[in-house]
């Protein structure tokens, strides 16, 4: 199984890694079961995503997808931020050997769930936004 050198760099010097105190949302996706779990956190002004951060557990592509995803959507409108899909981190990073691809699904859904999580806070629901979250396919849960 190889990995690309963008995937090599995320996972040796993971950007915005690290628990935040002060978020407006958090979300938390994946199972211990398959091994991968993903806690996202996103800090929200005026709907701009003016900060993110994340705590993973699991493998090298699991923190490299994770590291990636919080850099494609800092300072992006929460909007645009919930556009980002599997496929485009995925590129972002020279691909992922097909074993690992639930790695960008995960983060995917942890960029979502923290959406979800800011607007439950407002008061809103965030399904008509945001959608069903739906469980992790690798985790079978």
């Amino acid at each position: 199984m190889a990995y690309s050198a963008k995937v090599m760099e995320h996972f040796a010097n993971p950007r915005n890694v690290g628990e935040m105190k002060d978020f407006s949302g958090v979300g938390e996706v994946g199972n211990p079961q398959c091994g991968d779990i993903m806690r996202m956190y996103i800090k929200v002004e005026n709907d701009v995503i003016t900060d993110v951060s994340f705590m993973t557990f699991g493998c090298g592509a699991a923190i490299a997808t994770s590291s990636m995803a919080t850099e494609m959507i800092k300072g992006k409108p929460i909007e645009e931020a919930l556009k980002l899909t599997n496929k485009a981190v995925m590129e972002a990073l020279d691909g992922l050997p097909a074993v690992k691809i639930h790695c960008s699904v995960l983060a995917e859904q942890a960029i979502k769930s923290a959406v979800a999580d800011y607007y439950r806070r407002q008061g809103i629901d965030p399904t008509p936004i945001v959608g069903e979250i739906p469980p992790c396919e690798a985790c079978h849960t």
